[in-house]
């Protein structure tokens, strides 16, 4: 670099990595909640009176606001400030979690739920947004984005482990209660270091049209792949969804095409290393999250392990994602490009992912689902850190609060529809064998026991095998469309033009 392009580089802010760590705890905690809410649910419905009919709502709610509002949270952090959007969103998710952990009955729970999401939304974009503008410097965002996607990809794991914690020796309303103080440090803490930096802010009027289009839109969708996880695909209220969903989202989209002020300008979605992250990301997370759901069903149903048991039991996945995120994308990241990562790691995902289709009832713990989860953390821990790097590549600091919504977006809608999905075939195969071996199941006793376990097994194997062909489609895409080089590398950032062209960090404010 020459003299005067490093006397023209922006001032390193001091506090930066300080302010990392109060962004990976909120981080953390969003992440957490998708997942210890699951193992809690049982003894939450009980404990309230919820029928069976309106259990999922528990989880529904939640992904419902969540994803619905990403777009509107991201555009409102450009807006207000990614610092006030932050402090905000943690302030709120933590009031929400005091009120879903004093729930007195189902509307309570349902709405608190709701609130939760809705808070989630305006925090999850700030907190990745604060990234992108704070870390300039190419080998330090590297080790940032590490860290961040270690606990994106990882703490879904984590949140199992502590949900069982939480319901098998507390109560189930501690799994609310755990976020506040998460909330309450994040929150001090990134009000004394976090520092945007200035001019960095989206004051352009807020695109209504666009807000309404897309929410309603996206909440359709979600609400489409969690409605046929219950009901089933032809269901009328499931194709209605669906079909709602397209005609908004396409509206949305000639909206944005024509309005001044977008919600989500175009240029954020058509440069293709955006573009590709938010595809393959969002395809390799359905992988993912019917593989959670399958494996915490196997080891408790089929293998009879308890919550806490079963919590320990996706470690091997976590040491792996954040082995993969840390050490081997962080490391790599400045010296080869990201699809060079986020290609092969996707494959290696796959790879482990196949293992897991020779599951059997009898399957040995260490020798089949312990190395297929090492395989699984490892591919996936080195794709997420470029992916999450990369959703914010070239962006305008004034958009850089949705175009990280749109990798959360991405993320959320892609784990309703893996849930909903590989839950469906896993279903439609167990349906299958059990009426192949009627006559053992009807029989009773130990032996028709053994029949449901393997119905059962054989239903999620052939859903993973699935997942398998989703993650080689990740890698496809990931190798496909993005190709920028490695960070620092000299030449342009990005493939779009103008302002979007390259990303243009102001000094920081003090």
């Amino acid at each position: 670099m020459s003299k005067t392009a490093a006397s023209l580089a922006p001032a390193a802010d001091p506090s930066r990595w300080k302010a990392l760590v109060f962004i990976a705890l909120a981080q953390l905690m969003v992440v957490l909640d998708a997942t210890i809410v699951n193992i809690a649910l049982p003894s939450a419905q009980t404990d309230l009176g919820i029928s069976d009919g309106n259990r999922q709502w528990v989880i529904t709610a939640y992904a419902l606001a969540f994803g619905g509002l990403l777009l509107f949270g991201g555009r409102i952090a450009d807006k207000w400030g990614r610092k006030n959007a932050f402090i905000v969103g943690l302030i709120g998710f933590a009031l929400a979690s005091a009120l879903g952990g004093a729930a007195n009955g189902e509307a309570m729970m349902l709405g608190a739920r709701a609130l939760q999401g809705a808070f989630g939304a305006l925090l999850a974009p700030a907190a990745l947004s604060l990234l992108a503008v704070m870390f300039t410097d190419a080998k330090e965002r590297a080790k940032a984005f590490g860290i961040y996607g270690a606990i994106a990809g990882g703490g879904g794991a984590v949140g199992l482990i502590l949900g069982g914690f939480l319901t098998e020796y507390l109560n189930w309303r501690w799994t609310f209660f755990v976020n506040i103080p998460f909330a309450i440090v994040a929150a001090a803490g990134a009000w004394m270091v976090i520092r945007e930096p200035a001019g960095s802010r989206n004051r352009a009027p807020l695109d209504i049209p666009g807000v309404v289009l897309s929410t309603a839109g996206l909440v359709a969708l979600v609400y489409g792949f969690t409605r046929a996880e219950s009901a089933g695909w032809s269901d009328a209220t499931t194709v209605t969804m669906f079909v709602a969903s397209a005609l908004l989202l396409t509206a949305f989209v000639l909206v944005e095409a024509k309005v001044k002020s977008p919600l989500l300008p175009l240029r954020v979605l058509l440069e293709r290393n955006r573009g590709g992250v938010y595809l393959s990301l969002g395809l390799a997370v359905i992988s993912m999250f019917g593989l959670f759901l399958f494996l915490t069903y196997y080891l408790q149903v089929v293998k009879g392990f308890s919550p806490v048991k079963t919590g320990f039991a996706f470690l091997p996945m976590i040491a792996g994602m954040i082995t993969g995120s840390t050490q081997i994308g962080a490391r790599l990241m400045t010296r080869v490009p990201p699809r060079l990562l986020m290609g092969p790691g996707f494959l290696v995902a796959g790879l482990g992912m196949l293992l897991l289709t020779q599951l059997e009832v009898g399957s040995s713990y260490p020798a089949l689902i312990l190395p297929a989860q090492l395989l699984l953390g490892l591919g996936m821990g080195t794709a997420f850190m470029p992916a999450m790097s990369l959703a914010t590549h070239g962006v305008n600091p004034a958009d850089a609060g949705v175009a990280s919504a749109m990798v959360n977006t991405s993320q959320q809608v892609g784990g309703a529809i893996g849930t909903a999905l590989l839950n469906t075939i896993a279903a439609s195969a167990t349906t299958a064998y059990l009426t192949d071996h009627a006559a053992e199941a009807a029989a009773g006793g130990p032996a028709g026991q053994l029949i449901q376990a393997q119905a059962m097994v054989e239903g999620y194997a052939s859903a993973i095998w699935w997942a398998v062909g989703i993650l080689v489609a990740s890698s496809v895409i990931a190798l496909t469309l993005i190709n920028t080089g490695r960070p620092g590398a000299g030449g342009p950032v990005a493939s779009g033009s103008g302002e979007d062209a390259e990303l243009k960090v102001p000094v920081i404010a003090h």
